[in-house]
Parts: C-alpha cells; structure tokens; sequence
C-alpha cells in the first residue's frame, strides 16, 4: 500500500497492526532517521533495544544472506512484547527477499522495518511494499515541513501552537530543516513545561536559533549587573536555548576578562572597541566590580569549569553553572 503525507503520519504515531512491513524512503536521511526513531518508538513501546525485541540488519549484509531476514522475522524473543526487525540502506537488490518475508508473515512476526534512499515509481523494492497487502510505503520527498507536519511534531512534545506560531515556524522549517525544526520544538516544550497554554510567535522566537546567543547575552548581562532575582528566569531560557552549563561558564570567563581589562584600563582601550550602549553598560559593571573583584570572579569561574571538568564530580552540571553565577552575581553589591 501507498501511503500519503497524512497517512504516513498517522502510521508513525501509532501501531498498523495488518502491516508486516513498512517501507521508509527519502533523500534527506536525516528525515528518514526521524521518521525510523518515531515509527519504533510508537511501535514497540520503550526499552525495545534493551529487552532485545529490535534487531538490525545491514543491507549489504542481508543481500549476501537473503533468509537471514525471515529468520529474524520467525524468531522468538526472550522478553514479551511487540518486536521488530530494521534493515538498513535496503536497495532493490532485496525486493525478493522483503516479498518473501511479506509472504510468510504469520501473527506474532516481527514488524519488518526496511530504511532506503529516495526509490523512484518503477523500483522493485517500493513495488514490493506498494503492492502487497501487508506492506507500506512511505516517501518523504526534500520538501519544507507544512503544517501538518509541524503540528504532528508540537503534538509528540506535548504542545499545541496559535496561529502565529505556527506561521513562524513554518518559516522556520523553510530555513533550517525537518531534522533542526524537530530541535526547535522540542526547545519550546522546554521553555514551555508547566505553563499549560498554546505556543506563539514570541516563544518561537525566543527559541529560533538566533535567540541562543542573545540569551547567553542575557544571562551574562544580570550576572555583571549584580541582578540575582533575575537569573533564575534567564537561566532557564538559555536552557530552552540548549545552551550548555560549560557555554555559559566560557561565555561568563571571556566577559569577566573583558571587565577586569576595562576596571585596570578604562573602556577606551578595549580591542576590539565598543560604542553606544553597550560601551556605556561596560563602564557601569567595571566601576562597580573594581579590578579585585573582577579576578576575584575569574577565579570562581575557572574553580566551576574545573569542577565541571573533573572525571570524579558527582555535582549536576546546571547546578554547578548556577551556583557560580548565583555567587558572581552577588558579589558587585
């Protein structure tokens, strides 16, 4: 069977118990793989590699041993539940061996899972899956995500999104990707948990990849303005961001060595220079830190980056981060 963009997505969000093989095959792998991780995960439940009801076959592999895949159907697990057998890079040199497979599929078989690149009409293998009752066939071709799509990935997260959102994040997926637009959303689950309402426009640009430095930014900025209050919020935004504790610990070093440089010399002699606004906040921080202080600063910075570095920390690493800047951001008052 030939499934369309709608069906498609509906088989990977949940289980076709009369499918007995199910074709994925596109240009872009990164597509490909999204789709392979969300078909398993909805299809054989959680733990399937750890319980041993995944097993993976190489393409190659199975066209040097065509019964090996039939084998792997038939076999017995030692764990209950539903299993699966993914062959990947399959070519059109299987199409015998994935019609036989279909043919002696009985209840109780492993799923069989078969991965390609973009297959055109007359291909062998997509016929095979196109015409046998059992079987599926799904193509993703190199197109932008459209809507349906993005709501489908909003929907795994937990999310729903205003119209705003999603226009924005439609325009997002022209830019970067299926496969970073999936990064975004999971992003806004983050920056939106606990929260219970729709995503808009403003979240989905507090996470679109621009946003990530500014918010970096952001954290940097309360911390040499002495703003505790503040940092819990921004800290979690940079998080949404998937800005790392280690990001910030850098970030937070190469702006304390620029303070110090402007508390002993002056803001005049910064390189590369600073102007407007920025240059004015500089000159504030640096008169409230003071030259001691400031290596003061850089002292707890580099301790924190050792500790976040050592083999034998037990710490989190976020709670790390935060109780280091909590400390700075303490120290100018």
């Amino acid at each position: 069977m030939k499934l369309n963009p709608r069906q498609t997505a509906d088989l990977i969000a949940g289980p076709d118990r009369a499918a007995g093989g199910i074709l994925l095959h596109g240009a872009d792998p990164m597509r490909i793989d999204m789709a392979r991780r969300d078909l398993l995960a909805s299809h054989l439940g959680p733990a399937a590699e750890e319980e041993m009801r995944l097993a993976r076959l190489a393409g190659a592999d199975l066209r040097k041993d065509p019964a090996a895949l039939i084998d792997a159907q038939k076999a017995v697990g030692f764990f209950p539940g539903p299993r699966a057998v993914w062959v990947d890079g399959a070519t059109d040199g299987l199409a015998p061996a994935m019609a036989a497979a279909l043919d002696a599929r009985e209840e109780g078989d492993a799923l069989i899972l078969a991965t390609a690149a973009q297959l055109p009409a007359r291909s062998k293998l997509r016929q095979v899956f196109e015409k046998h009752p059992a079987g599926r066939a799904c193509a993703f071709y190199d197109d932008p995500p459209g809507r349906a799509e993005i709501e489908d990935l909003l929907a795994r997260d937990g999310l729903t999104a205003d119209g705003g959102a999603l226009v924005a994040l439609e325009g997002l997926g022209r830019a970067v990707g299926p496969a970073a637009l999936r990064g975004l959303t999971a992003k806004l689950a983050l920056l939106l948990h606990g929260e219970g309402r729709a995503a808009t426009a403003e979240d989905v640009a507090a996470v679109a990849p621009a946003a990530a430095e500014a918010a970096t930014d952001d954290v940097i900025d309360a911390v040499l303005d002495g703003r505790v209050n503040d940092l819990a919020p921004l800290l979690r935004r940079a998080e949404a961001q998937g800005t790392t504790p280690t990001a910030l610990l850098i970030a937070a070093q190469r702006a304390v060595r620029r303070l110090h440089q402007a508390a002993a010399s002056g803001v005049e002699g910064l390189r590369p220079p600073l102007y407007g606004p920025r240059r004015d906040r500089l000159a504030r921080q640096a008169r409230a830190w003071g030259t001691e202080r400031a290596e003061a600063a850089l002292h707890a910075l580099l301790e924190a980056d050792r500790t976040l570095r050592s083999a034998g920390r037990t710490a989190p690493e976020d709670a790390t981060a935060q109780r280091a800047l909590i400390r700075l951001a303490m120290m100018p008052r």
